[in-house]
């Protein structure tokens, strides 16, 4: 079946436009909101192939999965009936496995520094927690955290490595934006992230064709414990625009804020006498 798949980017992938660098030109990539509306309101005009739509996420970005699905429902209802929403490319979980996996390439004594856009707080602290396991389960002694466009930023990240007794600094990209610094590893390989992508597109359809589910119910809860309750100045809900002109006005609510905060993803003089989990597959 011919199906036409369209790449929905947030800050993980500078709202699309770095996917290009894994997946080539071929690939439709989008931002959220309107460049999403009115690419697929074009699809359903101009074909009559399935759209699928997925969420380019790895797990640290659920406002956009979430923002994703709201923008879908605006579509018009005549042709939305061939849309369906997949799961997003990644979770923590697979975020986690890929870069164990990367970590595993790199000489144990380089220092690694596990590199991301900056998002939000949480998201942000998504990555240091991310990073505390690659630590946990590997065997690299310092394990850092750079925030591109935030703070710290890779250059600071370098200097914590090297503080911390690393001659040798690895860059492992924890997104699908590049790093920047020399010898960056990048998340997955080209055909690796191939495979993933189209198994999520097999998934969704498959969900599609047997339980009539467009995946579009279940996104739009997908951020509701992201973080804890946050007011945006003026204590009232907040809209989010897309490109039909409607508005939506709500609250997060965020039942379930960290249990517990990682200020530094670097090694500690002890270890947990714990299994470590089986690395993630590129397509599970």
């Amino acid at each position: 079946m011919d199906v036409a798949v369209v790449a929905v980017g947030g800050h993980e992938s500078a709202d699309g436009a770095a996917l290009s660098g894994t997946f080539g030109a071929g690939l439709a990539a989008v931002p959220c909101g309107r460049g999403l509306h009115q690419h697929v309101s074009a699809l359903l005009r101009d074909t009559d192939s399935p759209v699928c739509v997925v969420p380019m996420t790895l797990g640290r970005d659920p406002l956009m999965v979430a923002d994703t699905a709201r923008t879908l429902l605006a579509l018009p209802r005549e042709g939305r009936e061939r849309v369906v929403l997949a799961d997003g490319f990644g979770t923590t979980e697979h975020l986690t496995g890929w870069l164990r996996a990367a970590a595993s390439r790199v000489p144990a004594e380089h220092g690694l520094l596990v590199a991301a856009p900056a998002g939000d707080a949480y998201d942000d602290a998504e990555l240091f927690r991310v990073a505390r396991l690659v630590w946990q389960y590997g065997r690299h002694r310092i394990v850092e955290v750079a925030l591109l466009g935030g703070d710290p930023d890779p250059e600071r990240g370098v200097e914590r490595c090297r503080a911390l007794g690393a001659a040798q600094v690895t860059a492992l990209a924890a997104s699908f934006v590049a790093p920047g610094l020399p010898d960056a590893q990048p998340l997955l390989s080209p055909a690796a992230a191939a495979r993933v992508l189209a198994a999520r597109v097999d998934a969704a359809l498959r969900r599609m064709r047997s339980a009539g589910d467009d995946g579009i119910g279940s996104a739009l809860r997908a951020a509701d414990h992201h973080g804890t309750s946050h007011s945006h100045g003026d204590g009232h809900g907040h809209a989010h625009g897309h490109a039909d002109p409607h508005a939506h006005a709500h609250s997060h609510g965020h039942a379930d804020a960290y249990a517990h905060s990682h200020d530094h993803a670097h090694a500690h003089p002890h270890r947990h006498d714990r299994a470590a989990p089986a690395p993630v597959s590129p397509v599970s």
